[in-house]
């Protein structure tokens, strides 16, 4: 083969690669290759390109320049910089994409792309001028990749950073970084707020187990050994066996000041691991305990505290029920005996009126009838008296046993419909209303679990007290409403009756204390026992009213009581 023929052989090879390059240029997806006549004019737009900017290659070539797929903006900045830079006025548009490397300056520039949804995405762009054989431009070749990645893990390095930074700057928890051997590497501002050292005193010196309570440290080795079934060395290991492990640990422990004081402290423990996943260190957050641990105490005082006086509260709860039993049997007793003495007084009265009357009528003493009859009604009078009083202190009696027993009963909640149970307590009036003139009206009330038979009493006692408040001089009104909130419903029941003077109003649930007005019925136990029901069903009752204005008594209790909810009466 002559020389000749070997060059013709070598050249078509090197052609053959030339094209073969080209053509994998052209068609590549990794990254945009854009070619353009002398003016911008895209002539090319590769495979890349109509992957990242969503053209296609015949949408755009003959039509525009890469000026109008980048962003406007950054077009007009990159102008102004290269004119200051080279000292020379630059036109924003195609020219500041191109002009250093139409100087044949090397140019690598970040610019945003806009893909043909209006959508955008960083882009690094190189730019090269290429020339003809006389070196003339004949247009540019503009290759990009998009940058979106790199963006991204720029952004999260400088938010991992500034997090560390947070960190390690944050005085409200110690972070206490260690080498393998658990020599501290790390101290931050907020271990040295909570220890008292500076980072310098305890750097490269000492290991976390040096300023924990050593007995702490000893018992956790301990337990550990048994727990895990190794044996463990009291000191830093027994801080970060766990960890070490992969297995999570969060402990309580005692921290020692540099002045020697101590506080509790919450730690967590992580092991820090390289790419090979071999230990090069722990991570110690430690937060102050102290807070928690006095509301513990101060939570454990008042729950002995309750305790006793529960107890208490029992004991005198019983006491009283012994003593309303014995009072009660004992009143009883002479009771019975003066009903009995007042019926046989009264059946000897009308036997000797009836002789009397014989007598005198038979001796001719008629006159003397009308005195004897005036006696006659004085002494009636006086026994009726007499057995009124009785059966007033037997109700009484009743009502104490009554309200003995009921503190004594346990409650059961369950679901009660309010409006069905004011409407029985209302028919149960409905005689005594109607000869009231009272007109009754009850909203939709909601629905509330607690014990139904308390209720019953509580709204019975108000509902019949709301009756006996009414006026004769205007008609008798009581409405039954009902306001509610996240955990509670207050009942409301308004009359417009006589209402309560303020000398009375603060006293009203006291035990046999009335409401000021003479001729009111009652004993002066009703309200008293609504209040210890309410309370037991922990809730609270209140009571508005002015004297002739009427009255308004709020019951508010829980929506759903359970027995942990009741206060302790006594």
């Amino acid at each position: 083969m002559s020389d000749s023929a070997a060059r013709e052989m070598i050249a078509e090879e090197v052609l053959l690669k030339a094209g073969a390059l080209q053509r994998a240029i052209l068609n590549s997806a990794n990254f945009s290759s854009i070619a353009t006549d002398a003016k911008g004019v895209i002539q090319i737009f590769n495979v890349g390109a109509e992957r990242m900017l969503g053209y296609a290659a015949a949408e755009v070539m003959n039509k525009i320049t890469p000026a109008d797929i980048s962003d406007p903006q950054e077009v007009i900045v990159r102008a102004e910089a290269l004119s200051v830079e080279l000292g020379t006025p630059i036109t924003p548009g195609f020219e500041a994409l191109v002009f250093k490397a139409s100087r044949g300056i090397e140019d690598i520039y970040e610019l945003t792309y806009i893909r043909k949804d209006g959508s955008r995405f960083p882009a690094v762009g190189s730019v090269t001028a290429l020339r003809d054989a006389q070196n003339a431009i004949i247009g540019y070749l503009l290759i990009g990749t998009d940058n979106t990645a790199r963006k991204e893990a720029e952004e999260a390095l400088l938010k991992a950073g500034a997090l560390q930074r947070a960190i390690f700057n944050s005085a409200n928890f110690s972070s206490i970084a260690t080498d393998a051997k658990g020599v501290i590497q790390i101290f931050n501002v907020g271990a040295e707020r909570m220890l008292g050292y500076a980072a310098t005193e305890v750097m490269n010196k000492i290991t976390p187990a040096d300023i924990s309570d050593p007995q702490e440290v000893i018992v956790r080795a301990e337990a550990l050994s048994v727990e895990l079934g190794t044996p463990i060395t009291p000191g830093f290991e027994a801080l970060v066996f766990k960890a070490s492990r992969g297995i999570e640990d969060i402990y309580e422990l005692t921290y020692i000041r540099k002045d020697g004081s101590r506080f509790p402290a919450v730690v967590s423990v992580t092991a820090l691991r390289d790419a090979q996943n071999a230990i090069i260190g722990y991570l110690l957050i430690g937060t102050d305990n102290t807070a928690r641990k006095q509301v513990e105490a101060e939570q454990r005082k008042l729950d002995q505290r309750l305790r006793e006086q529960t107890a208490l509260l029992s004991e005198a709860n019983e006491e009283i029920q012994r003593f309303v039993f014995i009072v009660s049997h004992d009143l009883r007793s002479p009771l019975v005996n003066i009903m009995g003495f007042a019926s046989e007084i009264d059946t000897s009265r009308k036997q000797i009126f009836a002789r009397l009357t014989e007598l005198r009528t038979q001796v001719g003493g008629e006159q003397n009838v009308e005195n004897d009859n005036v006696l006659h009604r004085d002494v009636e009078e006086a026994l009726a008296y007499i057995k009124s009083s009785v059966a007033k202190m037997d109700r009484l009696i009743a009502a104490l046993l009554k309200l003995s027993r009921e503190g004594q009963r346990q409650f059961l909640p369950q679901s009660i419909d309010m409006s069905q149970l004011l409407q029985s307590t209302t028919e149960a009036l409905a005689h005594q209303a109607r000869d009231a003139n009272v007109k009754i009206s009850i909203e939709d009330l909601p629905a509330i679990t607690s014990d139904r038979l308390a209720l019953e009493q509580v709204f019975s006692n108000l509902m019949d007290n709301a009756v006996k408040y009414l006026r004769s001089d205007v008609p008798g009104s009581i409405d039954v409403r009902a306001t509610e909130s996240d955990d509670s419903i207050t009942y409301e029941i308004h009359d417009n009756g006589r209402g309560i003077e303020a000398r009375d109003r603060d006293r009203i649930f006291d035990l046999f204390r009335r409401s000021g007005i003479q001729d009111r019925p009652g004993d002066g136990i009703g309200l008293a026992h609504v209040r210890t029901l309410v309370r037991r069903l922990g809730g609270s009752i209140n009571v508005e009213s002015e004297p002739n204005r009427g009255t308004i008594f709020k019951v508010t209790l829980p929506r759903r009581w359970h027995q942990q909810t009741s206060e302790v009466v006594a």
